[in-house]
């Protein structure tokens, strides 16, 4: 796992566009104000850039990956075409495999479950369904959290991007695999769940 990964405090901010089709986010140190990793979505076809200016854009698949400023994948994360419900994969630096995500159909507010390679269920991502406020819970310990820090009401009204604080706890440790998951999982929150 790379070290990057080891901080317990992430910055997520979505790239701006009016009309893009693209999600492109830029991760920062929020202690340094330092960008240290990007997330792109480089090779959308003509038919997904197509259905993505639509009421079809929660069912396009994407494929982005998570790279540190060297250009270096550090995590990809995946999903085909979807109808009721999403299932995510997780890849690490290799192309392996290292989790899923399985969307739950019927859940007040959003609710994803995460699950190892073994189909080991390792925590749930629930959300509140009247806001932007998000936990990773681990029966009843919260693992990280993920709520949406304003850019500007000016921004905001005229575009779709938004930003993202990621707080990992300190009873996660550096070497927990969990934090390549949790960080995939914010990603997912606004590409599933809030586009």
């Amino acid at each position: 796992m790379n070290p990057i990964l080891n901080k317990n405090l992430f910055l997520i901010k979505e790239h701006i566009g009016i009309f893009k089709a693209a999600n492109n986010y830029d991760i920062y140190d929020p202690e340094s104000n330092e960008m240290i990793m990007q997330t792109r979505e480089d090779s959308l076809g003509f038919f997904t850039k197509m259905f993505r200016f639509t009421d079809y854009k929660r069912m396009t698949p994407f494929h982005i990956e998570i790279k540190n400023k060297a250009g270096e994948k550090i995590i990809s994360v995946k999903r085909g075409i979807t109808f009721f419900k999403s299932d995510v994969e997780i890849l690490d630096e290799r192309d392996r495999p290292i989790g899923l995500f399985k969307q739950q159909l019927f859940s007040i507010g959003s609710k994803f479950n995460i699950f190892d390679t073994q189909s080991r269920k390792i925590c749930t991502l629930q959300g509140k369904w009247t806001g932007w406020d998000f936990k990773f819970m681990k029966e009843n310990t919260e693992l990280a959290h993920v709520s949406k820090k304003w850019a500007g009401i000016g921004k905001e009204f005229f575009t779709s991007a938004d930003n993202y604080i990621l707080k990992i706890s300190d009873d996660v440790t550096p070497e927990d695999p969990v934090r390549q998951l949790i960080l995939a999982a914010v990603m997912c929150i606004d590409m599933i769940l809030k586009e």
